[in-house]
């Protein structure tokens, strides 16, 4: 059986490469890549938690509902980068200043 803190040294550097990408931030779907993989470092440590868990499945169950939540703020993220792209022809945050019309 392979111990926890394998899957938190996993967990841990994933969540690393993550903020890496949204603090260096290239551009909006980098920045967009980066939450995502911050998340799915803390789904990776729940389903590890929960895997040790022998009365509930209290880390899957919450696991699955946290994929579902990412699933839908990629979504709604990808939408907004589309929609600032059709008007600023631009994904860089730097060069966005006004979001007004």
């Amino acid at each position: 059986m392979i111990p926890i803190t394998h899957f938190l040294v996993v967990s841990a550097c994933i969540f690393c490469i993550g903020l890496y990408a949204v603090i260096s931030k290239r551009n909006a779907i980098m920045i967009l890549v980066g939450i995502e993989l911050m998340i799915n470092a803390a789904i990776l440590n729940l389903v590890a938690f929960g895997r040790y868990d022998k009365a509930d499945y209290g880390g899957q169950v919450f696991a699955l509902f946290a994929i579902v939540l990412a699933a839908a703020a990629v979504a709604v993220g990808l939408s907004i980068i589309l929609m600032t792209y059709r008007k600023y022809k631009t994904i860089n945050p730097d060069q966005i200043t006004d979001l007004r019309d």
